[in-house]
């Protein structure tokens, strides 16, 4: 990477073999009266290629949305989660507990549907229509109602963006340069 008049630029794409899933996309669906929706055909098709055997469907921690892992996502996840977790420490062992309570392991029927929980339908705000947004290796799933709610602005994106990829200072959540709160 090298910066040239103020821009920054990549010298060198990443050509290393592509080993986990890319679920990329944003598509919007509707649920039926049983809280059934489609899951989108791309997230199927490769969702079906990486073998996953079982998806986790699970309350966002920090957003009003839902996250669905594959199997091998979700995996990766609770090994890192375990592996910084104390089991003889009642603090962890509380969050560990949280964080699987409001976990539903969800399958996609045979016409490509999955069912979501009426009470994380609930949680997330999600009425009838939804947006799936791929995360890369999960998806998240959005109320269609608050379309703008998962980006920012798209100044500060771009901003935001050129500082990740650059390396340079970046703003926190409460507008701050990030490390000097």
């Amino acid at each position: 990477m090298v910066e040239s008049g103020g821009k920054c630029v990549i010298l060198k794409p990443n050509l290393k073999k592509r080993e986990s899933m890319q679920l990329l996309g944003n598509i919007e669906a509707k649920t039926d009266s049983k809280g059934r929706v489609f899951l989108p055909a791309a997230f199927r098709k490769e969702l079906q290629g990486s073998g996953s055997g079982f998806l986790v469907l699970r309350k966002d921690v920090w957003q009003p949305c839902l996250t669905l892992y594959p199997e091998s996502s979700w995996n990766d996840l609770m090994g890192t989660l375990r592996s910084r977790i104390n089991r003889w420490n009642p603090l962890h062992q509380q969050i560990y507990r949280q964080f699987l309570s409001d976990v539903e392991m969800v399958s996609v029927d045979s016409s490509g549907r999955i069912l979501i929980p009426r009470r994380l339908m609930e949680a997330a705000g999600i009425s009838q229509t939804l947006r799936f947004i791929g995360m890369g290796d999960y998806i998240e799933m959005w109320s269609g109602e608050k379309t703008e709610e998962p980006f920012v602005n798209a100044d500060d994106f771009k901003r935001e963006l050129e500082a990740l990829m650059c390396g340079l200072p970046q703003q926190s959540a409460t507008g701050k340069e990030a490390g000097n709160e």
